[in-house]
């Protein structure tokens, strides 16, 4: 199993960016399907965004639509999450999965992160 690490995170002010990366632990990213969650405090995990480099799938959640942008670096083994125009309603621990598929549980995923603090407040 595949051990992934999130990175990036950190504290910006309303209408801000930041940009997440997820890279494997000692080896590759040889899934291809790869998705990131968030949790915020007292909520439930809830899906944001998901890759799928065998058919250019991606799937976007109705409030992040149009203000974030996942993408893959095969040369860089990595997967990112651009965010932009960032809300206090953004602010949750960010988790990148990986699988075959999207699933939208992110139990479902073979391999996960430890997750990455991401805090938008002025």
């Amino acid at each position: 199993q595949v051990q992934l690490v999130e990175s990036g995170g950190g504290l910006v002010q309303p209408g801000g960016s930041l940009r997440l990366s997820c890279t494997p632990s000692g080896s590759t990213l040889g899934y291809h399907a790869i998705a990131w969650f968030r949790q915020a405090p007292g909520k439930e995990r809830e899906g944001v965004s998901c890759i799928n480099t065998r058919d250019e799938f991606t799937w976007y959640a109705d409030s992040v639509k149009g203000r974030f942008t996942i993408s893959r670096d095969s040369a860089k083994n990595a997967v990112y999450l651009q965010m932009d125009n960032l809300k206090p309603e953004d602010t949750a621990v960010y988790y990148c999965a990986a699988d075959e598929y999207c699933f939208a549980d992110y139990d479902k995923f073979a391999s996960g992160g430890q997750g990455a603090q991401v805090t938008v407040s002025s």
